[in-house]
Protein backbone atom coordinates (compact mmCIF):
# COMPACT_ATOMS: atom_id res chain seq x y z
CA UNK A 1 0.00 0.00 0.00
CA UNK A 2 1.70 2.91 -1.17
CA UNK A 3 2.19 6.35 1.55
CA UNK A 4 -0.33 8.56 0.36
CA UNK A 5 -2.89 5.84 0.97
CA UNK A 6 -4.50 7.62 4.33
CA UNK A 7 -7.61 4.66 4.36
CA UNK A 8 -5.39 1.87 5.67
CA UNK A 9 -7.80 -1.37 5.98
CA UNK A 10 -8.38 -2.35 9.32
CA UNK A 11 -7.19 -5.52 10.99
CA UNK A 12 -9.05 -9.15 10.47
CA UNK A 13 -11.32 -9.63 12.91
CA UNK A 14 -10.42 -12.29 15.90
CA UNK A 15 -6.65 -12.77 13.86
CA UNK A 16 -4.17 -13.22 16.42
CA UNK A 17 0.08 -12.45 16.06
CA UNK A 18 1.26 -14.02 19.03
CA UNK A 19 0.74 -11.12 21.54
CA UNK A 20 0.33 -8.53 18.51
CA UNK A 21 -3.55 -8.58 18.84
CA UNK A 22 -5.97 -7.75 16.34
CA UNK A 23 -9.98 -8.04 16.19
CA UNK A 24 -11.38 -9.86 19.28
CA UNK A 25 -8.78 -11.25 21.10
CA UNK A 26 -9.50 -9.92 24.18
CA UNK A 27 -13.11 -10.83 24.35
CA UNK A 28 -12.08 -14.35 23.12
CA UNK A 29 -9.64 -14.54 26.29
CA UNK A 30 -12.24 -13.30 28.79
CA UNK A 31 -14.85 -15.37 27.42
CA UNK A 32 -12.41 -18.64 28.18
CA UNK A 33 -13.37 -21.45 30.93
CA UNK A 34 -11.27 -21.44 34.06
CA UNK A 35 -8.66 -23.76 34.64
CA UNK A 36 -10.06 -27.04 36.33
CA UNK A 37 -10.55 -27.07 39.50
CA UNK A 38 -10.24 -23.14 40.08
CA UNK A 39 -13.77 -22.06 41.17
CA UNK A 40 -14.85 -18.07 39.88
CA UNK A 41 -15.71 -15.98 42.75
CA UNK A 42 -19.50 -15.76 43.27
CA UNK A 43 -21.28 -13.14 42.13
CA UNK A 44 -20.88 -11.06 45.49
CA UNK A 45 -17.37 -11.44 45.44
CA UNK A 46 -16.39 -9.22 43.11
CA UNK A 47 -13.47 -6.50 42.64
CA UNK A 48 -14.49 -3.49 43.40
CA UNK A 49 -15.37 -1.05 40.46
CA UNK A 50 -13.29 1.81 42.28
CA UNK A 51 -10.55 1.24 44.71
CA UNK A 52 -10.36 1.60 48.30
CA UNK A 53 -8.09 4.74 48.39
CA UNK A 54 -7.73 4.52 52.45
CA UNK A 55 -6.34 1.04 52.04
CA UNK A 56 -2.51 0.50 52.18
CA UNK A 57 -1.98 -3.09 50.15
CA UNK A 58 0.55 -5.71 51.67
CA UNK A 59 3.91 -6.56 49.68
CA UNK A 60 3.91 -10.14 48.53
CA UNK A 61 7.29 -9.88 47.11
CA UNK A 62 8.37 -12.82 49.77
CA UNK A 63 5.87 -15.03 48.62
CA UNK A 64 5.99 -17.70 45.77
CA UNK A 65 2.81 -16.96 43.12
CA UNK A 66 2.06 -18.10 39.93
CA UNK A 67 1.91 -13.71 39.00
CA UNK A 68 4.36 -10.80 39.93
CA UNK A 69 3.69 -9.88 43.33
CA UNK A 70 3.08 -6.23 42.20
CA UNK A 71 -0.25 -7.74 40.25
CA UNK A 72 -1.37 -8.66 43.83
CA UNK A 73 -0.56 -5.60 45.37
CA UNK A 74 -2.15 -3.49 42.20
CA UNK A 75 -5.94 -6.34 43.09
CA UNK A 76 -6.16 -5.74 46.65
CA UNK A 77 -7.28 -2.31 46.27
CA UNK A 78 -10.27 -3.49 44.91
CA UNK A 79 -11.24 -6.41 47.24
CA UNK A 80 -14.65 -6.33 48.40
CA UNK A 81 -14.54 -4.44 51.64
CA UNK A 82 -14.62 -7.86 53.55
CA UNK A 83 -11.73 -9.16 52.62
CA UNK A 84 -9.18 -6.19 53.28
CA UNK A 85 -8.69 -7.79 56.43
CA UNK A 86 -8.01 -11.17 55.96
CA UNK A 87 -4.75 -12.83 55.80
CA UNK A 88 -2.35 -12.44 52.57
CA UNK A 89 -2.93 -16.57 52.09
CA UNK A 90 -6.86 -15.87 51.80
CA UNK A 91 -6.44 -12.62 49.63
CA UNK A 92 -3.72 -14.63 47.47
CA UNK A 93 -6.20 -17.04 46.87
CA UNK A 94 -9.23 -15.12 45.90
CA UNK A 95 -7.51 -12.73 43.71
CA UNK A 96 -5.29 -16.12 42.20
CA UNK A 97 -8.98 -17.75 41.22
CA UNK A 98 -9.37 -14.72 39.37
CA UNK A 99 -6.19 -14.04 37.82
CA UNK A 100 -6.44 -17.77 36.60
CA UNK A 101 -9.51 -16.91 34.37
CA UNK A 102 -7.20 -15.59 32.07
CA UNK A 103 -4.60 -18.48 32.69
CA UNK A 104 -6.41 -21.98 31.65
CA UNK A 105 -4.30 -25.33 31.63
CA UNK A 106 -2.70 -25.37 28.49
CA UNK A 107 -0.99 -21.60 29.11
CA UNK A 108 -0.03 -22.32 32.66
CA UNK A 109 2.25 -24.95 30.64
CA UNK A 110 3.31 -22.74 28.39
CA UNK A 111 4.22 -19.90 31.51
CA UNK A 112 6.28 -22.86 32.39
CA UNK A 113 8.25 -23.74 29.88
CA UNK A 114 9.08 -20.02 29.04
CA UNK A 115 10.37 -19.82 32.59
CA UNK A 116 12.31 -22.63 31.97
CA UNK A 117 13.33 -20.88 28.77
CA UNK A 118 14.25 -17.85 30.15
CA UNK A 119 15.98 -19.39 33.00
CA UNK A 120 18.71 -21.03 30.54
CA UNK A 121 19.69 -18.09 28.55
CA UNK A 122 19.61 -15.97 31.97
CA UNK A 123 22.11 -18.92 33.47
CA UNK A 124 24.37 -19.21 30.05
CA UNK A 125 24.49 -15.61 28.49
CA UNK A 126 26.63 -13.19 29.59
CA UNK A 127 25.87 -9.77 29.84
CA UNK A 128 28.31 -6.65 28.04
CA UNK A 129 27.15 -3.87 30.04
CA UNK A 130 25.75 -4.81 33.85
CA UNK A 131 24.88 -1.05 34.15
CA UNK A 132 21.54 -1.33 32.22
CA UNK A 133 20.59 -4.09 34.14
CA UNK A 134 19.45 -1.82 36.79
CA UNK A 135 17.43 1.42 36.52
CA UNK A 136 20.05 4.43 36.84
CA UNK A 137 17.88 7.89 36.69
CA UNK A 138 20.77 10.00 35.31
CA UNK A 139 22.51 7.82 32.95
CA UNK A 140 19.12 6.75 31.67
CA UNK A 141 16.74 9.48 30.87
CA UNK A 142 17.33 13.51 29.86
CA UNK A 143 16.97 15.84 32.48
CA UNK A 144 13.51 17.26 31.92
CA UNK A 145 11.74 14.18 31.53
CA UNK A 146 13.49 13.31 35.22
CA UNK A 147 12.04 16.30 36.90
CA UNK A 148 8.72 16.20 35.55
CA UNK A 149 8.55 12.44 36.68
CA UNK A 150 9.51 13.93 39.95
CA UNK A 151 7.34 17.05 39.94
CA UNK A 152 4.29 14.65 39.38
CA UNK A 153 2.16 16.72 38.36
CA UNK A 154 0.33 16.93 35.24
CA UNK A 155 1.53 20.73 34.84
CA UNK A 156 4.95 19.16 34.97
CA UNK A 157 4.03 16.61 32.25
CA UNK A 158 2.60 18.62 29.85
CA UNK A 159 5.59 20.93 30.13
CA UNK A 160 7.44 17.88 28.58
CA UNK A 161 4.53 16.38 26.17
CA UNK A 162 3.58 16.90 23.24
CA UNK A 163 0.01 15.64 21.82
CA UNK A 164 0.25 16.03 17.61
CA UNK A 165 -2.68 14.02 17.30
CA UNK A 166 -5.43 12.59 19.97
CA UNK A 167 -4.18 9.92 22.31
CA UNK A 168 -0.82 10.33 20.70
CA UNK A 169 1.41 11.76 23.17
CA UNK A 170 5.53 12.58 21.88
CA UNK A 171 8.78 13.47 24.72
CA UNK A 172 12.08 13.38 24.27
CA UNK A 173 13.19 10.78 26.98
CA UNK A 174 16.54 8.75 26.53
CA UNK A 175 19.53 10.15 26.58
CA UNK A 176 22.03 9.08 23.68
CA UNK A 177 24.63 7.00 25.57
CA UNK A 178 22.07 4.89 26.97
CA UNK A 179 20.45 4.09 23.45
CA UNK A 180 24.58 2.71 22.22
CA UNK A 181 24.39 0.77 25.03
CA UNK A 182 21.22 -0.71 25.03
CA UNK A 183 21.74 -1.21 20.84
CA UNK A 184 25.31 -2.98 22.15
CA UNK A 185 23.87 -5.25 24.69
CA UNK A 186 21.14 -6.23 22.34
CA UNK A 187 23.76 -7.01 19.61
CA UNK A 188 25.86 -8.76 22.05
CA UNK A 189 22.62 -11.32 23.01
CA UNK A 190 22.44 -11.95 18.79
CA UNK A 191 25.68 -12.96 18.81
CA UNK A 192 25.61 -14.98 21.23
CA UNK A 193 22.79 -16.89 19.80
CA UNK A 194 23.98 -17.33 16.78
CA UNK A 195 27.07 -18.87 18.19
CA UNK A 196 25.28 -21.10 20.77
CA UNK A 197 23.26 -21.73 17.96
CA UNK A 198 20.40 -20.80 20.45
CA UNK A 199 16.69 -20.72 18.77
CA UNK A 200 15.04 -17.82 20.59
CA UNK A 201 12.04 -16.71 21.24
CA UNK A 202 10.57 -13.17 18.95
CA UNK A 203 8.86 -10.39 20.34
CA UNK A 204 5.75 -11.75 17.87
CA UNK A 205 5.26 -13.54 15.01
CA UNK A 206 4.97 -10.41 12.94
CA UNK A 207 8.26 -9.18 13.62
CA UNK A 208 10.97 -12.04 12.39
CA UNK A 209 13.75 -10.10 13.85
CA UNK A 210 14.41 -8.66 17.69
CA UNK A 211 14.61 -9.66 20.73
CA UNK A 212 12.39 -9.77 24.34
CA UNK A 213 14.49 -8.00 26.46
CA UNK A 214 12.63 -9.63 29.58
CA UNK A 215 14.00 -13.00 28.66
CA UNK A 216 18.10 -12.29 28.84
CA UNK A 217 17.25 -10.07 32.52
CA UNK A 218 16.32 -6.61 32.17
CA UNK A 219 12.65 -7.98 33.31
CA UNK A 220 13.39 -6.26 36.75
CA UNK A 221 14.98 -3.16 35.30
CA UNK A 222 12.20 -2.62 32.57
CA UNK A 223 9.19 -3.37 35.44
CA UNK A 224 10.82 -0.55 37.62
CA UNK A 225 10.66 1.71 33.96
CA UNK A 226 6.98 1.45 34.30
CA UNK A 227 6.14 1.82 37.57
CA UNK A 228 8.22 4.66 38.34
CA UNK A 229 8.11 6.36 35.23
CA UNK A 230 5.26 5.29 32.90
CA UNK A 231 2.47 4.72 35.30
CA UNK A 232 2.34 8.28 36.68
CA UNK A 233 2.11 9.81 32.83
CA UNK A 234 -0.45 7.05 31.99
CA UNK A 235 -2.27 7.79 35.82
CA UNK A 236 -2.78 11.46 34.28
CA UNK A 237 -3.34 10.51 30.25
CA UNK A 238 -5.05 7.02 30.04
CA UNK A 239 -6.48 6.52 33.30
CA UNK A 240 -10.24 5.13 31.41
CA UNK A 241 -7.87 2.04 30.09
CA UNK A 242 -6.47 1.16 33.47
CA UNK A 243 -3.94 3.91 33.62
CA UNK A 244 -3.45 3.71 37.18
CA UNK A 245 -3.15 0.18 37.70
CA UNK A 246 -0.17 -0.35 35.21
CA UNK A 247 1.02 -4.08 37.00
CA UNK A 248 2.76 -6.23 34.20
CA UNK A 249 4.54 -5.58 30.73
CA UNK A 250 5.82 -7.07 27.81
CA UNK A 251 9.30 -5.40 27.10
CA UNK A 252 11.49 -5.80 23.57
CA UNK A 253 13.06 -4.42 20.99
CA UNK A 254 11.96 -4.55 17.36
CA UNK A 255 14.61 -4.28 14.35
CA UNK A 256 13.63 -2.83 10.66
CA UNK A 257 15.72 -2.00 7.38
CA UNK A 258 17.81 -4.11 4.98
CA UNK A 259 18.16 -8.01 6.18
CA UNK A 260 15.93 -6.88 8.76
CA UNK A 261 11.41 -6.24 8.46
CA UNK A 262 10.84 -3.98 6.49
CA UNK A 263 7.44 -2.57 7.83
CA UNK A 264 4.68 -3.65 10.08
CA UNK A 265 0.94 -4.38 9.47
CA UNK A 266 -1.87 -2.35 10.58
CA UNK A 267 -3.08 -3.76 14.29
CA UNK A 268 -3.77 -2.90 17.68
CA UNK A 269 -1.22 -4.00 20.60
CA UNK A 270 -2.25 -6.43 23.59
CA UNK A 271 -1.46 -3.33 26.35
CA UNK A 272 -3.41 -1.09 27.64
CA UNK A 273 -0.60 1.59 27.00
CA UNK A 274 2.46 1.10 24.55
CA UNK A 275 5.76 3.00 25.05
CA UNK A 276 7.34 3.12 21.91
CA UNK A 277 10.89 4.52 21.99
CA UNK A 278 13.45 4.66 19.01
CA UNK A 279 16.91 3.44 19.93
CA UNK A 280 18.53 4.44 16.44
CA UNK A 281 20.49 4.03 13.82
CA UNK A 282 20.70 6.06 10.63
CA UNK A 283 17.43 5.36 8.92
CA UNK A 284 14.73 6.82 6.65
CA UNK A 285 10.91 5.97 6.16
CA UNK A 286 9.61 3.81 8.95
CA UNK A 287 6.71 6.04 10.02
CA UNK A 288 4.43 4.88 12.69
CA UNK A 289 0.75 6.03 11.58
CA UNK A 290 -1.95 5.99 13.66
CA UNK A 291 -6.12 5.80 12.52
CA UNK A 292 -7.61 5.85 15.91
CA UNK A 293 -8.31 3.71 19.41
CA UNK A 294 -11.33 0.80 19.06
CA UNK A 295 -12.99 -1.53 21.45
CA UNK A 296 -13.53 -4.92 20.09
CA UNK A 297 -16.53 -4.28 18.65
CA UNK A 298 -15.28 -1.37 16.70
CA UNK A 299 -11.60 -2.78 15.94
CA UNK A 300 -12.66 -2.79 11.98
CA UNK A 301 -14.63 0.60 11.45
CA UNK A 302 -13.42 3.26 9.35
CA UNK A 303 -11.20 6.29 10.45
CA UNK A 304 -12.25 9.78 10.74
CA UNK A 305 -9.76 12.51 9.03
CA UNK A 306 -8.88 13.77 12.48
CA UNK A 307 -7.90 10.64 13.49
CA UNK A 308 -5.28 10.32 10.56
CA UNK A 309 -1.68 11.37 11.96
CA UNK A 310 1.63 9.99 10.97
CA UNK A 311 4.74 10.23 12.90
CA UNK A 312 8.61 9.99 11.99
CA UNK A 313 10.65 8.61 14.41
CA UNK A 314 13.28 10.50 16.82
CA UNK A 315 16.23 8.66 18.31
CA UNK A 316 15.87 9.09 22.04
CA UNK A 317 12.50 10.37 21.46
CA UNK A 318 9.30 8.79 23.54
CA UNK A 319 5.60 7.69 21.90
CA UNK A 320 2.97 6.91 24.30
CA UNK A 321 -0.46 5.61 23.37
CA UNK A 322 -3.61 3.32 23.98
CA UNK A 323 -2.69 -0.68 23.14
CA UNK A 324 -6.10 -0.40 21.32
CA UNK A 325 -4.83 2.77 19.47
CA UNK A 326 -5.10 1.32 16.02
CA UNK A 327 -1.35 1.58 14.16
CA UNK A 328 1.08 0.44 11.52
CA UNK A 329 5.16 1.30 11.20
CA UNK A 330 5.53 2.55 7.12
CA UNK A 331 8.77 0.57 5.38
CA UNK A 332 12.05 1.58 6.66
CA UNK A 333 13.34 2.46 3.31
CA UNK A 334 17.23 2.50 3.97
CA UNK A 335 19.39 2.18 7.29
CA UNK A 336 18.88 0.36 10.47
CA UNK A 337 16.35 1.34 12.83
CA UNK A 338 15.85 -0.44 16.68
CA UNK A 339 13.22 0.45 18.67
CA UNK A 340 12.19 -0.34 22.65
CA UNK A 341 8.83 -1.32 22.97
CA UNK A 342 7.07 -1.34 26.58
CA UNK A 343 3.71 -2.71 26.63
CA UNK A 344 1.91 -1.92 29.75
CA UNK A 345 -0.95 -3.98 30.98
CA UNK A 346 -3.34 -3.44 34.18
CA UNK A 347 -4.89 -7.28 35.53
CA UNK A 348 -7.60 -4.71 36.73
CA UNK A 349 -8.91 -3.01 34.05
CA UNK A 350 -8.78 -6.46 32.17
CA UNK A 351 -11.08 -7.76 34.77
CA UNK A 352 -13.34 -4.89 35.10
CA UNK A 353 -14.03 -4.74 31.27
CA UNK A 354 -15.88 -7.53 31.36
CA UNK A 355 -18.78 -5.85 33.65
CA UNK A 356 -18.63 -2.81 31.61
CA UNK A 357 -20.65 -2.36 28.44
CA UNK A 358 -20.24 1.69 27.38
CA UNK A 359 -16.14 2.22 26.67
CA UNK A 360 -17.23 6.03 24.80
CA UNK A 361 -14.57 7.31 27.49
CA UNK A 362 -11.93 5.93 24.89
CA UNK A 363 -13.53 4.23 21.71
CA UNK A 364 -13.98 6.78 18.62
CA UNK A 365 -16.80 4.85 17.39
CA UNK A 366 -18.63 3.93 20.31
CA UNK A 367 -17.70 7.95 21.56
CA UNK A 368 -19.87 8.74 17.55
CA UNK A 369 -22.36 6.22 18.51
CA UNK A 370 -23.41 8.11 22.47
CA UNK A 371 -23.40 11.40 20.66
CA UNK A 372 -25.57 10.06 17.70
CA UNK A 373 -27.93 8.89 20.22
CA UNK A 374 -28.07 11.82 22.20
CA UNK A 375 -28.74 13.80 19.02
CA UNK A 376 -31.11 11.65 17.66
CA UNK A 377 -32.93 12.10 21.44
CA UNK A 378 -32.59 15.60 21.46
CA UNK A 379 -34.66 15.78 18.05
CA UNK A 380 -37.53 13.39 18.77
CA UNK A 381 -38.08 16.10 22.72
CA UNK A 382 -38.09 18.73 19.95
CA UNK A 383 -40.34 17.02 17.64
CA UNK A 384 -43.12 15.79 20.38
CA UNK A 385 -42.61 19.21 21.58
CA UNK A 386 -43.65 21.23 18.42
CA UNK A 387 -46.25 18.53 17.58
CA UNK A 388 -48.22 19.62 21.29
CA UNK A 389 -47.70 23.54 20.45
CA UNK A 390 -50.05 25.93 19.02
CA UNK A 391 -48.96 26.86 15.32
CA UNK A 392 -48.33 30.67 16.58
CA UNK A 393 -45.32 29.05 19.38
CA UNK A 394 -43.87 25.89 17.31
CA UNK A 395 -39.98 26.29 17.16
CA UNK A 396 -38.70 26.27 13.55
Amino acid sequence: MSSGDRREAAPAAGEVKNGVVSGDLSQRQIQSEPASGVVAPSQNQRLRLNPSKDHKPESYDDMQLDFSPSIFSSLERYLPPPMLGLNREEKVKFMREILMKYLPQGERTRVQRHRDYRQKIITNYQPLHRELYNLHIGNFFVPPFVKAIQDNTEESFRSIISEPSPGVFTFEMLQPRFCELLLAEVENFEKWVNEAKFRIMRPNTMNKYGAVLDDFGLETMLDKLMETYIRPLSKVFFAEVGGSTLDSHHGFVVEYGKDRDVDLGFHVDDSEVTLNVCLGKQFTGGELFFRGTRCEKHVNTGSQTEEIFDYSHVPGRAVLHRGRHRHGARATTSGHRVNLLLWCRSSVFREMKRYQKDFSSWCGECFREKKERQRLSIAATKSVKNSVLPMHTRTI
